[in-house]
């Protein structure tokens, strides 16, 4: 059968998802988990290439295996074996044709900041501390003028592949900032996205929030499609893949 599966992640210790020849992989330690529990070593499809310190509160991936083990018991059974900072929240029986990455229609992604000259000694490792005060309306305002169908090649960094191959317009549905107190969170939520694409994005608006861009300059960056138009990338640590959606209703 071919199971989906929820994963929550703290990316710290980990060169990303996708398994590589230079670290260690989330992918990696989650299939040494499906190797103890189902005996074999199933391929896995991720809904994602998270990059090395990002984290996940809703990683999605899919797997074929043979299993008496109930869904509902599986993540159970794979916590057992997995490292603290990996944990198996939910699996389910989806259609043998469904894919994680394929069938998603959009993603969203969490970008936490600190706004303080103070680290939080609790959560310095799940965000990026901007000493600053930062506008919060001035970067909400910004945010706006991301929405919609656009060509993001200012907001990729080189090495992409798919700006190698022209590919760079997206859809974002939805980009928010939100402050609590000394902490703000941006959201974006896409079809799709470029290399270190919200990283940057976060940076942009960060820009917008300490007054050195002004919020009605972005369609003007993006416009540009030079990378050295945007604000800088912002570090892996502060971001979050924090949820997928797919077209059609999982049951």
């Amino acid at each position: 059968m071919n199971y989906l599966l929820t994963l929550a992640y703290d990316g710290t210790n980990y060169c990303g998802f996708q398994v590589q020849p230079n670290g260690r992989s989330v992918a990696a330690v989650f299939q040494d988990a499906l190797e103890a529990v189902l005996g074999c070593r199933p391929d896995i499809k991720g809904c994602s290439r998270t990059d090395a310190g990002v984290h996940a509160l809703g990683f999605m991936l899919n797997f074929h295996a043979d299993t008496r083990i109930p869904a509902a018991k599986l993540p159970l059974a794979l916590n057992q074996h997995l490292p603290p900072d990996i944990r198996a929240l939910e699996a389910r029986v989806v259609p043998d044709d469904f894919h994680a990455r394929y069938a998603a229609h959009t993603k969203t992604y969490l970008y936490r900041i600190h706004n303080s000259q103070i680290d939080s000694p609790f959560a310095a490792r799940y965000y990026t501390k901007v000493p600053g005060r930062l506008d919060a309306d001035k970067m909400q305002q910004a945010a706006q003028y991301f929405v919609g169908k656009h060509d993001f090649l200012a907001l990729c960094a080189s090495g992409s592949s798919a700006a190698a191959h022209g590919d760079t317009v997206r859809t974002i549905t939805a980009c928010d900032v939100q402050r609590r107190g000394d902490d703000i969170d941006i959201t974006v939520t896409a079809d799709g996205y470029l290399y270190n694409m919200v990283r940057i994005l976060a940076g942009t608006l960060c820009e917008a929030g300490a007054g050195r861009l002004a919020p009605e300059a972005v369609p003007g960056i993006l416009a540009s499609r030079d990378r050295k138009n945007a604000g800088p990338t912002l570090a892996a640590k502060g971001l979050f893949l924090k949820s997928v959606d797919y077209d059609t209703p999982i049951e």
